[in-house]
């Protein structure tokens, strides 16, 4: 699996040359609805099981969660499932609200 910074993430999403990837959040709806990275879509980790298959397999996947770990382990399922194209947000939203939007809300 590859990973990638709050910054790589943000100046990737900035550029108009790549076509930008998917966000998966899989926090718990309440987590997502304190903050959450633009253009994400929220797919709890308990879910992901019976809905992974929703996701375009060719498409590039970031996945996100609170610190990076629960995304991690989400994008293992997805690679055993068959998906190639599978990048964690090291550090999560927490490295995305330190390191790119200081106004996101933190828990």
């Amino acid at each position: 699996m590859q990973h990638i910074t709050a910054t790589q993430l943000h100046a990737w999403l900035a550029d108009p040359d790549r076509t930008p990837p998917l966000l998966v959040d899989v926090r718990e709806p309440w987590e997502f609805a304190l903050c959450q990275i633009p253009g994400s879509i929220n797919l709890p980790m308990q879910s992901l099981p019976a809905r992974y298959p929703e996701l375009d397999q060719a498409a590039e996947i970031v996945m996100i969660c609170h610190h990076g770990a629960r995304s991690f382990q989400s994008g293992l399922f997805l690679e055993n499932a068959g998906y190639s194209l599978i990048i964690n947000l090291q550090g999560g939203v927490a490295a995305w609200a330190q390191n790119v939007d200081p106004a996101m809300p933190t828990y």
